[in-house]
């Protein structure tokens, strides 16, 4: 059974970046070496990767190319995507879509991007793990690591650590 997780970056202050989707406070860190934990190392173990509509429409608009090759996407929308900037499947049905990605057995599925689809998952019991790293920013403001939802839950602290002066990655386990 495939694990489903999180792995993402967000300012002291709790946002993944600021009310116009910039990450320029998260590019711009001079000394950042996350190790082990760096992207490429994590990326490799993903074979699935699952995001929002909103995700991947900036990503769309990010210039570069898609950065996903070799990897089953699926973007969670209800709109079709026309001229897809990179292979995807889609999907609406949030319930039928978890059963799809637990009978896998091909490797990790990441949530990536925003935390509103990451909650629906935790909502539903279906969020394996999350990786968080803390940057040392405040930014004052904007799309929240995790939306408000009401939902209650305790998750169980794998590891923390420092990553350099300007970060910390937490790794939690939901049960």
């Amino acid at each position: 059974m495939a694990r489903i997780v999180g792995y993402i970056a967000s300012s002291l202050d709790g946002f993944i970046a600021t009310e116009d989707e910039n990450l320029d406070w998260l590019m711009q860190q001079p000394d950042l070496n996350l190790g082990e934990h760096d992207y490429k190392n994590f990326i490799a173990r993903i074979r699935t990767v699952v995001m929002g509509r909103a995700t991947y429409d900036w990503i769309e608009r990010f210039p570069g190319g898609w950065e996903y090759e070799g990897k089953r996407v699926i973007v969670v929308t209800s709109r079709p995507i026309d001229n897809p900037k990179g292979p995807l499947e889609t999907r609406s049905d949030i319930d039928a879509l978890i059963a799809e990605l637990r009978a896998l057995d091909d490797g990790d599925v990441w949530m990536l991007g925003g935390g509103k689809l990451q909650m629906t998952f935790m909502e539903k019991g279906a969020l394996d793990e999350i990786e968080v790293y803390i940057i040392s920013e405040i930014i004052g403001g904007g799309i929240p690591l995790l939306p408000a939802t009401g939902l209650k839950s305790t998750a169980k602290l794998i590891s923390a650590q420092a990553l350099g002066e300007s970060c910390a990655r937490l790794h939690y386990r939901f049960d």
